[in-house]
This record gives structure tokens, C-alpha cells and sequence, in this order.
């Protein structure tokens, strides 16, 4: 009890507030997602590929919707943001109950994507303004074992409601949405500091300075500028497609192929969300004592081996243990890239910096569904994981040869100083 409250105590209420908040909304979207092209399926009867382009339409939505969260996250404010966003996912899976065409589904699916994005820009920016650098890794870790706590439980009621009525699972979908919507809204306080530009910008001398300024508040030109930075999105964009197509093709293949109900299949994605929960807190323990590029590469890697064992599997207990390899990728990798990102975000750019980031997210989860869908359609069911695996080997080389660059930069910047200080 005396460690609890003291961790407690570590932290400002609000961040509380959120964590409490997701609970809330995961476990109620956690009841939908994963049978989502189950349940489309089998309404529009449409092969895998025409199914999963859902996916990509709610992805690609969420693309466009990155760079507009990252923009008003850091000019209207981080609260606003988030509330709209809860309440626009409630009304989507409200309605994607009596969704029957595939033009509804585009249309839901869209607006899910739209919202998605707008919260988790917003929280991200917001949790960085509440929390010093040096307790970033453990509070994007307590917030990951909320999510996946949550998430945990959401699966497993999910998949049993499914298997007598699927619009039960939308409706604790819907409700999750709206109850956190409420509670942000009357309880949580605005973060951004708006006064930060308005400092820099009366303090800054000369016109050179002046016109620096500019460019750093009008769009993303800064964040364009940084090379690494945007090195690292790509990377990023593609190791994540492999987990990607893991995430929204297992439940649809493991039925298809395997006839895995969703009943069953529901304890795989809270095999996840429970070591998320056990097991995150000590593995962000190990990985914070290293850099952070050399972690993300790791937990990459590993990612990539999770999806590709899915195709030497051939029943309940081998897509389990796929899972499984996967979360340990997910453990190492994800807190480690929100702290790198947050790390290195200047503060009045910090909600772009962020974008960019989702956009990386939001680029995977479009392409993963139309290349799964490919080449299950065109080669075979097997060859979707072979294919994640490659997309998340080409990544972990791109990430240690970033890590290599940057140190190599880093040796150079500090070599003039360095031999200065000797003819001294």
C-alpha cells in the first residue's frame, strides 16, 4: 500500500484521471476491434482483401487526421481535442451497429480514423506537459498497462458477446467512449502552456530570429527539417507494418483457415494485454538504462519474428504463442519510441512531433491490410506473415544503421570542442 501511494504521489492528479479514463474507453472499444472484419464480413460477404480495405480506409482517414490533431493539439488546446475525439468514436460505434453496405462502413470506419488520431495526439502532448523528461518512460509505461489492462479484459467479454449478438459489443463499446468524454470534460484542465510562443516571440532579437520564429510556428517545416527525426518516422512506419497485419488479419485468418471462433480466439489479444500489464513496468525498468534508438531496434526485431512465426502455426496454442513472441517486441519497442519522440520534441513543436509519430502508425495500419489482403488473395494465406517479416527486418537494418549515423554525427559535433580543449 505504502508503494502505491507513493507512486501515487509521483504523479499529478489528472495523469490519474487519464489512466482511469482509458481503462474505461479500451475496454469498451477492446469488446469491438478485434472481430471488427469478422463482423463486416460477414455482413457484406466481400473477399479478405475488399474487407481489409475498411482497415485501410480508417488508416488512411487517420493520416490526414495526424497532422490536423498535431496542429490543433498545439494552438486550441490538448483537452478539447481528446473530448472531441471520445465523443466521435462513440457515435461511430453506435451506429456501426446498423451499418448493411459497404459505403456505411467506409463512412464509420472513416470517421473512426478521423478521431483516433485527434486523442492520441492530444494525450501523448499532454502527458509530456504534465511529466518531466526523466519520469516519461515509467508514466508511458503505467499508461500502456492501463490501456493493455483494459484491452485485457475488452477481448474476452467481446468474443463471448459476439458469438450471440454483436451489437451487445458495440453498445459497451459506444458507452466506454462517452463515459471518459464526460468525465475529461468536466474534470481534467487544459496543459498548454500558450504563453510559451508568445515569450519566445517578444524576446527574440533581429530579423533573422524573427523570421526563425515564423517558420517554427507556421506548420511543420521544423519538424520536416529534422532529418533524423523523420529518418526514424519512416523506419518506424514500416516495422509497424508487420504487427499491423498480425492485429487485424489473425482473427479473420485463425477462423478462416483454422476455424478458431471468437470466443477462443478472444484470450490471444488478452494473452497480450496481460503481459502488457505484468510485465511492462520491469521490462521498461531493463530497457530505460540504454539509448533509446538501440532499444526501439531491438523491439523491432523481435516484433518482426512475433508476426512471422504466425505462418509456421497451425492451431489455437502456435497463434497464442505468436502472440506472445510479438508482445515481448511490443514491450521492449513502443514506451521507448514515445519517450525518444518526446525527448527530443522542442516544447511548442511537441504536438506535431507527436503527429508525425501517429502518422508513422497511422501509414502502417493503412498499407498493412492492403498487402496482407494482396497476398492472401494472390499468393497465399501463409505468405501474409513471410511478408511482415520482411517488412520488419528492413526496418531493424534501418534502425541500427540510424543509431549508427547519429552517433557517428554526434562523435563529429563534439570533436571541435574536443581539440580546442587540447591546443588550450
Amino acid at each position: 500500500m505504502t508503494n502505491f501511494k507513493t507512486l501515487y504521489n509521483q504523479y499529478p492528479r489528472q495523469y490519474w484521471l487519464m489512466i482511469l479514463g482509458i481503462v474505461i474507453s479500451t475496454a469498451g472499444g477492446g469488446m469491438v476491434w478485434p472481430f471488427m472484419l469478422i463482423y463486416a464480413g460477414g455482413k457484406l460477404g466481400l473477399p479478405l482483401s475488399a474487407v481489409a480495405s475498411l482497415i485501410s480506409i480508417n488508416a488512411g482517414v487517420g493520416l490526414f487526421a495526424s497532422f490536423l490533431a498535431g496542429t490543433l493539439a498545439d494552438h486550441i488546446g490538448r483537452k478539447i481535442v481528446m473530448v472531441s475525439s471520445l465523443v466521435m468514436m462513440g457515435v461511430a460505434y453506435l451506429l456501426l451497429i446498423n451499418a448493411e453496405t459497404y459505403l456505411q462502413f467506409a463512412l464509420l470506419m472513416g470517421l473512426v480514423g478521423l478521431s483516433n488520431p485527434l486523442y492520441q495526439v492530444g494525450a501523448d502532448a499532454m502527458l509530456a506537459d504534465m511529466i518531466p523528461a526523466h519520469q516519461r518512460t515509467d508514466a508511458y509505461a503505467i499508461n500502456r498497462i492501463a490501456y493493455n489492462a483494459a484491452f485485457g479484459i475488452g477481448p474476452a467479454i467481446g468474443g463471448f458477446l459476439a458469438s450471440t449478438s454483436y451489437a451487445l459489443a458495440f453498445y459497451g463499446a459506444s458507452a466506454g467512449f462517452f463515459i471518459y468524454a464526460i468525465i475529461w470534460f468536466f474534470f481534467a484542465h487544459e496543459t498548454l502552456d500558450k504563453t510559451i510562443r508568445e515569450e519566445k516571440t517578444s524576446a527574440l532579437a533581429g530579423q533573422v530570429q524573427v523570421q526563425n520564429e515564423a517558420a517554427r510556428s507556421d506548420g511543420y517545416i521544423h519538424v520536416f527539417k529534422d532529418k533524423a527525426y523523420m529518418a526514424f518516422v519512416t523506419l518506424f512506419a514500416v516495422g509497424m507494418i508487420a504487427p499491423s497485419i498480425l492485429w487485424i488479419l489473425l482473427p479473420v485468418y485463425t477462423k478462416t483457415n483454422f476455424n478458431v471462433p471468437e470466443a477462443l480466439y478472444g484470450w490471444i489479444p488478452t494473452t497480450n494485454a496481460f503481459m502488457c500489464v505484468f510485465l511492462q513496468y520491469a521490462v521498461s525498468n531493463q530497457t530505460r538504462k540504454f539509448k533509446t534508438l538501440p532499444v526501439t531496434s531491438v523491439g523491432m526485431l523481435v516484433y518482426a519474428l512475433g508476426a512471422g512465426s504466425v505462418a509456421l502455426m497451425t492451431g489455437f496454442t502456435g497463434f497464442w504463442l505468436s502472440m506472445v513472441i510479438l508482445t515481448l517486441g511490443e514491450l521492449i519497442l513502443i514506451p521507448t519510441a514515445s519517450k525518444y519522440v518526446a525527448d527530443i520534441a522542442p516544447e511548442d513543436l511537441r504536438g506535431r512531433y507527436m503527429s508525425l509519430y501517429w502518422f508513422g502508425w497511422g501509414v502502417s495500419r493503412t498499407l498493412a491490410p492492403l498487402i496482407g489482403g494482396y497476398l492472401n488473395d494472390n499468393i497465399s494465406p501463409r505468405s501474409i506473415w513471410i511478408g511482415g517479416l520482411l517488412f520488419g527486418l528492413t526496418s531493424t537494418l534501418g534502425l541500427v544503421l540510424l543509431n549508427s549515423l547519429t552517433n557517428a554525427r554526434t562523435a563529429l559535433q563534439t570533436q571541435p570542442e574536443l581539440d580546442t580543449n587540447h591546443r588550450a
